[in-house]
Protein backbone atom coordinates (compact mmCIF):
# COMPACT_ATOMS: atom_id res chain seq x y z
CA UNK A 1 0.00 0.00 0.00
CA UNK A 2 1.34 3.39 -0.94
CA UNK A 3 2.24 5.58 2.02
CA UNK A 4 0.22 8.84 2.10
CA UNK A 5 2.16 11.98 1.22
CA UNK A 6 1.48 15.69 1.70
CA UNK A 7 -0.40 15.66 -1.58
CA UNK A 8 -2.58 12.56 -0.90
CA UNK A 9 -4.96 11.55 1.88
CA UNK A 10 -5.07 8.10 3.46
CA UNK A 11 -7.84 7.26 0.94
CA UNK A 12 -5.69 8.16 -2.04
CA UNK A 13 -7.47 11.45 -2.80
CA UNK A 14 -5.20 14.35 -3.62
CA UNK A 15 -5.16 17.44 -1.44
CA UNK A 16 -6.10 19.46 -4.50
CA UNK A 17 -9.22 17.28 -5.02
CA UNK A 18 -10.21 17.68 -1.37
CA UNK A 19 -9.90 21.46 -1.56
CA UNK A 20 -11.90 21.53 -4.78
CA UNK A 21 -14.66 19.42 -3.23
CA UNK A 22 -14.71 21.58 -0.10
CA UNK A 23 -14.98 24.78 -2.10
CA UNK A 24 -17.84 23.29 -4.13
CA UNK A 25 -19.70 22.34 -0.95
CA UNK A 26 -19.15 25.83 0.44
CA UNK A 27 -20.55 27.32 -2.76
CA UNK A 28 -23.63 25.12 -2.48
CA UNK A 29 -24.05 26.13 1.16
CA UNK A 30 -23.75 29.82 0.30
CA UNK A 31 -26.23 29.46 -2.56
CA UNK A 32 -28.70 27.69 -0.27
CA UNK A 33 -28.42 30.42 2.34
CA UNK A 34 -28.88 33.09 -0.32
CA UNK A 35 -32.08 31.54 -1.62
CA UNK A 36 -33.63 30.77 1.74
CA UNK A 37 -34.96 33.25 4.29
CA UNK A 38 -32.84 34.23 7.25
CA UNK A 39 -32.69 31.44 9.78
CA UNK A 40 -34.42 28.85 7.59
CA UNK A 41 -31.20 27.12 6.55
CA UNK A 42 -29.90 26.96 10.10
CA UNK A 43 -33.15 25.34 11.21
CA UNK A 44 -32.89 22.65 8.55
CA UNK A 45 -36.43 21.78 7.52
CA UNK A 46 -38.53 24.58 6.09
CA UNK A 47 -42.25 25.27 6.67
CA UNK A 48 -44.43 22.21 7.32
CA UNK A 49 -46.79 23.30 4.51
CA UNK A 50 -46.26 25.48 1.45
CA UNK A 51 -49.36 27.61 1.70
CA UNK A 52 -52.21 29.07 3.73
CA UNK A 53 -55.45 30.91 3.03
CA UNK A 54 -55.45 34.52 4.23
CA UNK A 55 -58.38 36.91 4.08
CA UNK A 56 -58.44 40.68 3.57
CA UNK A 57 -60.86 43.57 3.25
CA UNK A 58 -60.27 46.14 0.51
CA UNK A 59 -58.42 48.69 2.67
CA UNK A 60 -54.96 50.21 2.37
CA UNK A 61 -53.83 48.72 5.68
CA UNK A 62 -53.96 45.30 4.00
CA UNK A 63 -51.19 46.60 1.71
CA UNK A 64 -48.45 44.41 3.23
CA UNK A 65 -50.41 41.27 2.33
CA UNK A 66 -50.82 42.49 -1.26
CA UNK A 67 -47.11 43.31 -1.46
CA UNK A 68 -46.04 39.97 0.06
CA UNK A 69 -48.10 38.13 -2.56
CA UNK A 70 -47.38 40.35 -5.59
CA UNK A 71 -43.65 40.62 -5.02
CA UNK A 72 -43.07 36.95 -4.18
CA UNK A 73 -42.13 37.51 -0.54
CA UNK A 74 -44.34 34.67 0.71
CA UNK A 75 -42.56 32.40 -1.78
CA UNK A 76 -39.18 33.69 -0.62
CA UNK A 77 -39.95 32.45 2.86
CA UNK A 78 -40.93 28.99 1.63
CA UNK A 79 -44.69 29.65 1.29
CA UNK A 80 -45.32 29.84 -2.50
CA UNK A 81 -48.93 28.63 -2.28
CA UNK A 82 -50.36 31.37 -0.06
CA UNK A 83 -53.83 32.35 -1.26
CA UNK A 84 -54.86 35.91 -0.34
CA UNK A 85 -58.65 36.07 -0.62
CA UNK A 86 -60.93 39.12 -0.67
CA UNK A 87 -63.69 39.04 1.96
CA UNK A 88 -67.05 40.75 1.51
CA UNK A 89 -67.21 42.12 5.06
CA UNK A 90 -65.67 41.75 8.50
CA UNK A 91 -68.57 39.47 9.38
CA UNK A 92 -67.60 37.22 6.47
CA UNK A 93 -63.99 37.30 7.67
CA UNK A 94 -65.13 36.14 11.11
CA UNK A 95 -67.26 33.34 9.67
CA UNK A 96 -64.45 32.08 7.44
CA UNK A 97 -61.96 32.15 10.31
CA UNK A 98 -64.34 30.05 12.40
CA UNK A 99 -64.54 27.54 9.51
CA UNK A 100 -60.79 27.43 8.88
CA UNK A 101 -59.35 26.38 5.51
CA UNK A 102 -60.25 22.76 6.24
CA UNK A 103 -63.88 23.87 6.28
CA UNK A 104 -63.43 25.93 3.09
CA UNK A 105 -62.72 29.06 5.13
CA UNK A 106 -59.43 30.82 5.89
CA UNK A 107 -56.46 30.31 8.22
CA UNK A 108 -55.69 33.94 8.98
CA UNK A 109 -56.44 37.49 7.95
CA UNK A 110 -55.84 41.20 7.82
CA UNK A 111 -58.18 41.99 10.67
CA UNK A 112 -59.52 44.65 13.03
CA UNK A 113 -57.38 44.30 16.18
CA UNK A 114 -60.30 43.65 18.59
CA UNK A 115 -61.73 40.85 16.43
CA UNK A 116 -59.29 38.03 17.36
CA UNK A 117 -60.20 38.78 20.99
CA UNK A 118 -63.96 38.87 20.36
CA UNK A 119 -63.73 35.63 18.33
CA UNK A 120 -61.47 33.90 20.88
CA UNK A 121 -63.87 34.84 23.69
CA UNK A 122 -66.93 33.71 21.71
CA UNK A 123 -68.47 37.19 21.91
CA UNK A 124 -69.29 37.50 18.19
CA UNK A 125 -69.52 33.87 17.06
CA UNK A 126 -72.52 31.60 16.49
CA UNK A 127 -73.81 30.13 19.76
CA UNK A 128 -70.95 32.02 21.47
CA UNK A 129 -68.54 29.22 20.60
CA UNK A 130 -64.93 30.45 20.94
CA UNK A 131 -62.47 29.97 18.09
CA UNK A 132 -58.99 30.53 19.59
CA UNK A 133 -56.92 33.02 17.61
CA UNK A 134 -53.49 34.64 17.80
CA UNK A 135 -52.32 38.12 16.88
CA UNK A 136 -48.87 37.70 15.30
CA UNK A 137 -48.22 41.31 14.28
CA UNK A 138 -49.83 44.72 14.04
CA UNK A 139 -50.21 45.77 10.42
CA UNK A 140 -50.25 49.55 10.79
CA UNK A 141 -50.67 52.69 12.86
CA UNK A 142 -52.99 55.65 12.14
CA UNK A 143 -54.77 56.81 8.98
CA UNK A 144 -58.39 55.82 9.38
CA UNK A 145 -60.84 58.70 9.00
CA UNK A 146 -64.24 59.89 10.14
CA UNK A 147 -66.13 61.42 7.24
CA UNK A 148 -69.43 63.29 7.26
CA UNK A 149 -72.10 63.90 4.64
CA UNK A 150 -72.06 66.98 2.45
CA UNK A 151 -75.20 68.32 4.15
CA UNK A 152 -72.94 69.24 7.09
CA UNK A 153 -70.41 71.13 4.97
CA UNK A 154 -71.23 74.46 6.66
CA UNK A 155 -70.18 73.04 10.03
CA UNK A 156 -66.66 72.29 8.78
CA UNK A 157 -66.41 69.64 11.47
CA UNK A 158 -63.01 68.73 12.87
CA UNK A 159 -61.70 66.93 15.91
CA UNK A 160 -64.38 68.55 18.11
CA UNK A 161 -67.75 66.92 17.38
CA UNK A 162 -69.70 69.27 19.67
CA UNK A 163 -71.25 71.35 16.80
CA UNK A 164 -72.46 68.09 15.25
CA UNK A 165 -74.74 67.42 18.23
CA UNK A 166 -77.08 70.39 17.59
CA UNK A 167 -77.26 69.57 13.88
CA UNK A 168 -78.22 65.95 14.62
CA UNK A 169 -80.86 67.05 17.16
CA UNK A 170 -82.36 69.44 14.62
CA UNK A 171 -82.53 66.70 11.97
CA UNK A 172 -84.13 64.25 14.41
CA UNK A 173 -86.69 66.90 15.42
CA UNK A 174 -87.76 67.09 11.76
CA UNK A 175 -88.61 63.40 11.89
CA UNK A 176 -85.55 62.09 10.08
CA UNK A 177 -83.25 59.33 11.31
CA UNK A 178 -79.60 60.05 12.07
CA UNK A 179 -77.03 57.30 11.63
CA UNK A 180 -73.32 56.68 12.11
CA UNK A 181 -71.76 53.84 10.13
CA UNK A 182 -68.84 51.66 11.13
CA UNK A 183 -67.58 48.32 9.90
CA UNK A 184 -67.98 45.80 12.76
CA UNK A 185 -69.45 46.06 16.28
CA UNK A 186 -66.60 46.38 18.78
CA UNK A 187 -64.02 46.79 16.00
CA UNK A 188 -61.57 49.64 15.56
CA UNK A 189 -63.80 51.84 13.38
CA UNK A 190 -66.66 51.38 15.84
CA UNK A 191 -64.41 52.48 18.70
CA UNK A 192 -62.95 55.50 16.86
CA UNK A 193 -66.33 56.94 15.88
CA UNK A 194 -67.76 56.23 19.34
CA UNK A 195 -64.82 57.99 20.99
CA UNK A 196 -65.17 61.03 18.71
CA UNK A 197 -68.94 61.30 19.16
CA UNK A 198 -68.82 60.77 22.93
CA UNK A 199 -66.03 63.32 23.37
CA UNK A 200 -68.38 65.82 21.69
CA UNK A 201 -71.23 64.95 24.05
CA UNK A 202 -73.05 62.68 21.57
CA UNK A 203 -74.10 59.31 23.01
CA UNK A 204 -73.45 56.81 20.18
CA UNK A 205 -76.22 54.51 21.47
CA UNK A 206 -78.88 57.10 22.34
CA UNK A 207 -78.34 60.24 20.25
CA UNK A 208 -77.57 58.52 16.96
CA UNK A 209 -78.12 55.03 15.52
CA UNK A 210 -74.92 53.10 14.88
CA UNK A 211 -75.07 50.79 11.84
CA UNK A 212 -72.72 48.29 10.21
CA UNK A 213 -71.64 48.83 6.59
CA UNK A 214 -68.75 46.97 4.86
CA UNK A 215 -65.89 49.32 3.88
CA UNK A 216 -66.31 49.04 0.08
CA UNK A 217 -70.01 49.98 0.42
CA UNK A 218 -69.53 53.13 2.51
CA UNK A 219 -69.39 55.65 -0.33
CA UNK A 220 -72.42 54.26 -2.18
CA UNK A 221 -74.45 54.28 1.04
CA UNK A 222 -73.44 57.85 1.89
CA UNK A 223 -74.43 58.87 -1.64
CA UNK A 224 -78.01 57.71 -1.13
CA UNK A 225 -78.22 59.21 2.35
CA UNK A 226 -78.01 56.03 4.42
CA UNK A 227 -75.80 57.65 7.07
CA UNK A 228 -74.71 61.04 8.36
CA UNK A 229 -71.14 60.04 9.16
CA UNK A 230 -68.91 57.01 8.92
CA UNK A 231 -65.53 55.72 10.03
CA UNK A 232 -63.39 53.60 7.71
CA UNK A 233 -59.92 53.35 6.22
CA UNK A 234 -58.74 54.31 2.75
CA UNK A 235 -59.45 54.57 -0.13
CA UNK A 236 -63.07 55.19 0.78
CA UNK A 237 -62.70 58.56 2.53
CA UNK A 238 -60.76 60.09 -0.34
CA UNK A 239 -63.13 58.52 -2.87
CA UNK A 240 -66.01 60.19 -1.03
CA UNK A 241 -64.31 63.55 -1.54
CA UNK A 242 -63.48 62.87 -5.21
CA UNK A 243 -67.16 62.09 -5.79
CA UNK A 244 -68.19 65.28 -3.93
CA UNK A 245 -70.46 63.43 -1.51
CA UNK A 246 -68.90 64.48 1.79
CA UNK A 247 -65.68 65.45 3.54
CA UNK A 248 -63.20 64.22 6.13
CA UNK A 249 -63.82 65.66 9.58
CA UNK A 250 -60.86 64.06 11.32
CA UNK A 251 -58.17 61.46 10.82
CA UNK A 252 -58.03 58.98 13.69
CA UNK A 253 -54.39 59.90 14.31
CA UNK A 254 -55.70 63.28 15.45
CA UNK A 255 -57.83 61.49 18.05
CA UNK A 256 -54.94 59.30 19.24
CA UNK A 257 -51.54 59.92 17.67
CA UNK A 258 -49.77 56.77 16.43
CA UNK A 259 -52.69 54.57 17.41
CA UNK A 260 -52.72 50.84 16.59
CA UNK A 261 -55.16 49.73 13.91
CA UNK A 262 -55.28 46.40 12.01
CA UNK A 263 -53.49 43.18 12.91
CA UNK A 264 -52.24 40.04 11.22
CA UNK A 265 -54.30 37.39 12.97
CA UNK A 266 -54.32 33.61 12.56
CA UNK A 267 -56.29 30.69 13.90
CA UNK A 268 -54.44 29.24 16.88
CA UNK A 269 -55.06 25.75 15.47
CA UNK A 270 -53.01 26.56 12.33
CA UNK A 271 -50.15 28.17 14.24
CA UNK A 272 -49.96 25.36 16.79
CA UNK A 273 -50.01 22.68 14.07
CA UNK A 274 -47.63 24.45 11.67
CA UNK A 275 -45.39 26.74 13.78
CA UNK A 276 -42.66 27.05 11.13
CA UNK A 277 -45.17 27.90 8.41
CA UNK A 278 -46.79 30.48 10.69
CA UNK A 279 -43.41 32.07 11.39
CA UNK A 280 -42.62 32.09 7.66
CA UNK A 281 -45.91 33.91 6.97
CA UNK A 282 -45.13 36.37 9.75
CA UNK A 283 -41.63 37.12 8.42
CA UNK A 284 -43.00 37.64 4.91
CA UNK A 285 -45.60 40.09 6.21
CA UNK A 286 -42.96 41.92 8.28
CA UNK A 287 -40.64 42.27 5.28
CA UNK A 288 -43.57 43.54 3.20
CA UNK A 289 -44.29 46.10 5.94
CA UNK A 290 -40.69 47.30 5.80
CA UNK A 291 -40.93 47.68 2.01
CA UNK A 292 -44.33 49.41 2.17
CA UNK A 293 -43.07 52.03 4.61
CA UNK A 294 -40.28 53.36 2.38
CA UNK A 295 -41.02 56.70 0.71
CA UNK A 296 -39.51 55.59 -2.60
CA UNK A 297 -42.02 52.71 -2.79
CA UNK A 298 -45.22 54.70 -2.19
CA UNK A 299 -46.12 55.11 -5.87
CA UNK A 300 -45.65 51.40 -6.58
CA UNK A 301 -47.50 50.55 -3.37
CA UNK A 302 -50.49 52.64 -4.49
CA UNK A 303 -50.41 50.94 -7.90
CA UNK A 304 -50.37 47.50 -6.29
CA UNK A 305 -53.20 48.37 -3.90
CA UNK A 306 -55.40 49.74 -6.67
CA UNK A 307 -55.28 46.47 -8.65
CA UNK A 308 -58.55 44.72 -9.42
CA UNK A 309 -57.77 41.67 -7.25
CA UNK A 310 -56.96 43.90 -4.28
CA UNK A 311 -58.83 47.20 -3.70
CA UNK A 312 -60.08 47.66 -7.27
CA UNK A 313 -59.97 51.45 -7.22
CA UNK A 314 -58.31 54.27 -9.16
CA UNK A 315 -54.74 54.88 -7.98
CA UNK A 316 -55.58 58.56 -7.42
CA UNK A 317 -58.12 57.50 -4.77
CA UNK A 318 -55.35 55.99 -2.66
CA UNK A 319 -52.00 57.56 -3.56
CA UNK A 320 -52.22 61.00 -1.90
CA UNK A 321 -52.99 59.73 1.57
CA UNK A 322 -50.55 56.85 1.17
CA UNK A 323 -47.87 59.48 0.53
CA UNK A 324 -49.01 61.74 3.39
CA UNK A 325 -51.11 64.37 1.60
CA UNK A 326 -54.50 64.88 3.26
CA UNK A 327 -57.09 66.93 1.41
CA UNK A 328 -59.99 67.03 3.87
CA UNK A 329 -62.47 68.11 1.21
CA UNK A 330 -62.94 71.44 3.00
CA UNK A 331 -61.75 74.55 1.14
CA UNK A 332 -58.31 75.53 2.37
CA UNK A 333 -57.81 72.40 4.49
CA UNK A 334 -55.03 70.44 2.80
CA UNK A 335 -52.20 69.01 4.90
CA UNK A 336 -48.95 68.09 3.17
CA UNK A 337 -46.66 65.53 4.83
CA UNK A 338 -49.21 64.72 7.51
CA UNK A 339 -47.74 63.11 10.64
CA UNK A 340 -50.82 60.88 10.63
CA UNK A 341 -49.91 59.08 7.40
CA UNK A 342 -50.32 55.32 7.67
CA UNK A 343 -47.24 53.69 9.19
CA UNK A 344 -46.51 50.07 8.36
CA UNK A 345 -43.11 49.68 10.07
CA UNK A 346 -41.71 52.89 11.60
CA UNK A 347 -42.51 53.79 15.20
CA UNK A 348 -42.73 50.07 16.06
CA UNK A 349 -45.88 49.84 13.91
CA UNK A 350 -45.53 46.10 13.34
CA UNK A 351 -45.01 45.10 16.97
CA UNK A 352 -48.23 44.07 18.78
CA UNK A 353 -47.99 45.94 22.08
CA UNK A 354 -50.01 44.18 24.77
CA UNK A 355 -50.88 47.59 26.24
CA UNK A 356 -52.66 48.50 23.02
CA UNK A 357 -54.68 45.29 23.03
CA UNK A 358 -55.67 46.19 26.59
CA UNK A 359 -57.01 49.58 25.43
CA UNK A 360 -59.23 47.90 22.82
CA UNK A 361 -60.54 45.44 25.42
CA UNK A 362 -61.13 48.28 27.87
CA UNK A 363 -63.10 50.26 25.29
CA UNK A 364 -65.16 47.18 24.45
CA UNK A 365 -65.92 46.87 28.17
CA UNK A 366 -66.92 50.57 28.08
CA UNK A 367 -69.53 49.85 25.39
CA UNK A 368 -70.78 46.55 26.80
CA UNK A 369 -69.05 44.01 24.56
CA UNK A 370 -67.46 42.42 27.64
CA UNK A 371 -68.83 42.41 31.15
CA UNK A 372 -67.33 44.64 33.85
CA UNK A 373 -64.46 42.88 35.60
CA UNK A 374 -63.67 40.73 32.56
CA UNK A 375 -60.22 39.12 32.89
CA UNK A 376 -58.45 41.05 30.14
CA UNK A 377 -54.98 39.98 31.26
CA UNK A 378 -55.74 36.28 30.82
CA UNK A 379 -57.21 36.77 27.34
CA UNK A 380 -54.26 38.90 26.20
CA UNK A 381 -51.88 36.17 27.41
CA UNK A 382 -53.70 33.68 25.16
CA UNK A 383 -54.15 35.83 22.02
CA UNK A 384 -51.14 38.16 21.80
CA UNK A 385 -48.09 36.39 20.35
CA UNK A 386 -45.52 39.15 20.57
CA UNK A 387 -43.07 36.35 21.45
CA UNK A 388 -43.36 35.02 17.90
CA UNK A 389 -42.86 38.53 16.52
CA UNK A 390 -39.62 38.87 18.49
CA UNK A 391 -38.37 35.47 17.28
CA UNK A 392 -39.16 36.42 13.68
CA UNK A 393 -37.47 39.82 14.06
CA UNK A 394 -34.34 38.15 15.43
CA UNK A 395 -34.18 35.65 12.56
CA UNK A 396 -34.67 38.45 10.04
CA UNK A 397 -31.84 40.46 11.56
CA UNK A 398 -34.05 43.40 12.53
CA UNK A 399 -31.85 45.97 14.32
CA UNK A 400 -32.28 46.15 18.10
CA UNK A 401 -33.32 49.81 17.72
CA UNK A 402 -36.43 48.64 15.82
CA UNK A 403 -37.50 46.11 18.47
CA UNK A 404 -39.37 47.45 21.53
CA UNK A 405 -37.85 46.66 24.90
CA UNK A 406 -41.24 46.36 26.63
CA UNK A 407 -44.65 44.83 25.89
CA UNK A 408 -46.19 48.15 26.92
CA UNK A 409 -45.89 51.51 25.15
CA UNK A 410 -46.83 53.15 28.43
CA UNK A 411 -49.43 55.87 29.02
CA UNK A 412 -51.42 57.07 26.00
CA UNK A 413 -52.96 60.56 25.76
CA UNK A 414 -55.99 61.36 23.60
CA UNK A 415 -56.96 64.63 21.92
CA UNK A 416 -59.44 65.50 24.68
CA UNK A 417 -56.84 65.09 27.43
CA UNK A 418 -57.98 61.65 28.58
CA UNK A 419 -55.08 59.39 29.59
CA UNK A 420 -55.03 55.61 29.33
CA UNK A 421 -52.58 54.06 31.77
CA UNK A 422 -52.28 50.32 31.03
CA UNK A 423 -51.36 49.84 34.68
CA UNK A 424 -54.75 51.25 35.73
CA UNK A 425 -57.43 50.83 33.03
CA UNK A 426 -60.27 51.27 35.54
CA UNK A 427 -59.15 54.85 36.24
CA UNK A 428 -59.41 55.53 32.50
CA UNK A 429 -62.95 54.11 32.43
CA UNK A 430 -63.95 56.21 35.42
CA UNK A 431 -62.76 59.37 33.64
CA UNK A 432 -65.18 58.83 30.73
CA UNK A 433 -68.60 60.45 31.11
CA UNK A 434 -70.45 58.44 28.43
CA UNK A 435 -70.21 54.66 28.87
CA UNK A 436 -72.37 51.55 29.31
CA UNK A 437 -70.55 50.17 32.34
CA UNK A 438 -70.48 51.15 35.99
CA UNK A 439 -66.92 51.37 37.33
Amino acid sequence: MTKPTKETSRYGVSRRQLLKAASGAAALLAAAKLNLPAGAFAQGAGPEVKGAKLGFIALSDAGPLFVAKDKGIFAKYGMPDVDVQKQASWGTTRDNLVLGSEGNGIDGAHILTPMPYLISAGKVTQNNQPTPMYILARLNLDSQCISVAGEYADLKLGVDATPFKAALEKKKASGKAVKAAMTFPGGTHDLWIRYWLAAGGIDPDKDIETIVVPPPQMVANMKVGTMDCFCVGEPWNLQLIHQRIGYTAVTTGEIWNKHPEKSFGMRAAFVDKYPKAAKALLMAVMEAQQWSDKAENKQELASIMGKRQWMNCPVEDVYDRTAGKFDYGIPGKVVENSPHVMKYWRDFASYPFQSHDLWFLTEDIRWGKYEAGFDTKALIAKVNREDMWREAAKEMGVPASEIPTSTSRGKETFFDGKVFDPENPSAYLKSLSIKRVDV
